[in-house]
């Protein structure tokens, strides 16, 4: 569902026409285009053994659990390729995202010349972060080879990889899952049959149909 603002400013009309236009682009194997989101996994224990299913009763699980902590996600999805990977980590800081993103370039796109990169505008998704983790050469490397462009406050629903998130939400985390490992195990399973699968987004939604839909949202000139 859009969460979108009652009134917006002119960066956030320019912020969402921004990102509309990069994926109307077409396909450049040379510039991919890359959404990045990330979310959070509480980490979840059994307190009593679950009931297998029997014939004529569904398996049985207690209500109750015990809480082991929380996982992070890091979902990274080109949706022109029908590509995505993710990656678990116990945290979100800068130097987390700065380490995925250097995966990004150097292990899942080594011959790119430029990763488009759409993401919301968090404290740490931002090429400073990468200075934090490397030294600055290597820094400055990887932050050369993107081009970024961040979805307005308020505009998350403009990430493609929100979408793809809210699908491993649905497919994949809906569960109890007791612990990094096995959160990691379960979406790589996930991650590979998508892949597989070369599942997309078809995003229809254009700077023309902003325009006419989200006419309220535009200053008066």
């Amino acid at each position: 569902m859009w969460c979108i603002p009652p009134q917006a400013d002119a960066a956030f009309v320019c912020q969402m026409e921004e990102v509309l236009d990069v994926y109307q682009r077409p396909p450049d194997p040379a510039r991919p285009l890359v959404c990045l989101d990330e979310g959070t996994k509480q980490l979840v224990s059994e307190t009593r053994c679950p009931l297998p299913a029997r014939p004529g009763q569904p398996g049985k699980v207690d209500f109750e659990y015990a809480r082991q902590g929380t996982a992070n996600l890091f979902v990274l999805f080109a949706p022109l390729a029908g590509w995505r990977q993710v990656q678990v980590t116990e945290q979100r800081t800068r130097r987390e995202w700065a380490h995925c993103i250097r995966d990004l370039v150097d292990v899942h796109f080594p011959d790119a010349e430029t990763l488009v990169l759409v993401m919301d505008n968090l404290n740490t998704h931002h090429p400073a972060s990468l200075y934090e983790a490397f030294p600055p050469a290597e820094a400055h490397r990887l932050a050369a080879k993107l081009e970024i462009h961040y979805t307005p406050k308020h505009g998350s629903w403009l990430n493609m990889a929100e979408i793809e998130l809210s699908v491993l939400a649905r497919q994949c985390l809906d569960r109890r899952i007791p612990d990094q490992a096995t959160l990691t195990q379960q979406v790589t399973a996930w991650q590979a049959r998508r892949n597989t699968q070369a599942s997309t987004v078809d995003w229809q939604f254009t700077t023309e149909d902003a325009r006419i839909k989200l006419k309220r949202l535009y200053p008066s000139v």
